[in-house]
């Protein structure tokens, strides 16, 4: 699973990874970016090793089911930060047997809630199975630009606004269905599914609703499903939207 966009992705990697260990899966998460260091919390068996090898020797000495592992390739002590692997070393991990779920950070945002890719972007695997695309809801009604949109600049042209203009529904929703959008670079094979996040108020509950609705409408279908929820102490989906079989 790849997760991409911007607004929550590292909160979104934890909590599912949690969820998935206490159904007593095996689960690595990682990068093909950079990320900060995980809090015990979020996950408390972290490895480090450029060689993706090394990491599953290192894994092998757990063996019981429920584990969850963190792994990043290099210490950034600079920014202290994690860099990640390359997407060959991914399907290393997918291959080995280790792990029921390989769960990977695809994408920098710089912690804003909204972003386009650049060329380079995202870094997904092509072995990904799952894509889920992230966009920050507190970015409707407030103007474009980089305080709250990381590449502000590529947004806007897929959002058709120019700088200081509003970001509306139909905008935030032109960037997600846009082909150098929210799935740039997702294998053909894999599902998609967009996560809503900060959906803290009725309004904005609302707000997302509307997006969803319009992504529903799309032809061809831009993902499987759209959820409307919060990232808080865990995934809260206030709605589901489950695109309808045509």
């Amino acid at each position: 699973m790849s997760i991409v966009g911007a607004g929550g992705k590292t909160s979104l990697m934890f909590h599912l990874a949690r969820q998935l260990a206490c159904s007593g899966k095996r689960v690595l998460t990682t990068t093909t970016t950079k990320i900060l260091i995980p809090s015990p919390e979020q996950s408390d068996t972290l490895l480090i090793d450029p060689d993706p090898q090394a990491i599953l020797r290192q894994a092998r000495t757990y063996r019981a089911a429920g584990m969850h592992f963190s792994a990043a390739a290099t210490y950034l002590p600079q920014t202290d930060k994690l860099k990640g692997f390359p997407p060959e070393a991914i399907h290393i991990f997918e291959e080995s047997g280790l792990f029921d779920w390989v769960v990977v950070e695809a994408d920098g945002a710089a912690r804003k809630a909204l972003k386009a890719p650049a060329l380079h972007e995202p870094v997904i695997p092509q072995n990904t199975s799952i894509v889920v695309a992230l966009a920050g809801l507190e970015v409707l009604g407030r103007p474009m630009g980089e305080q709250m949109v990381f590449r502000s600049e590529l947004a806007g042209e897929l959002m058709q606004l120019s700088p200081g203009e509003t970001i509306t529904v139909p905008a935030l929703a032109r960037l997600l269905t846009h082909p150098s959008g929210a799935f740039k670079g997702a294998p053909a094979q894999a599902r998609r599914f967009i996560f809503l996040n900060k959906a803290d108020t009725p309004e904005l509950e609302e707000k997302g609703a509307a997006v969803a609705l319009y992504l529903n409408g799309v032809s061809p279908s831009v993902a499987e499903a759209v959820m409307v929820g919060q990232l808080l102490e865990g995934i809260n989906v206030h709605r589901f939207y489950a695109r309808e079989s045509r």
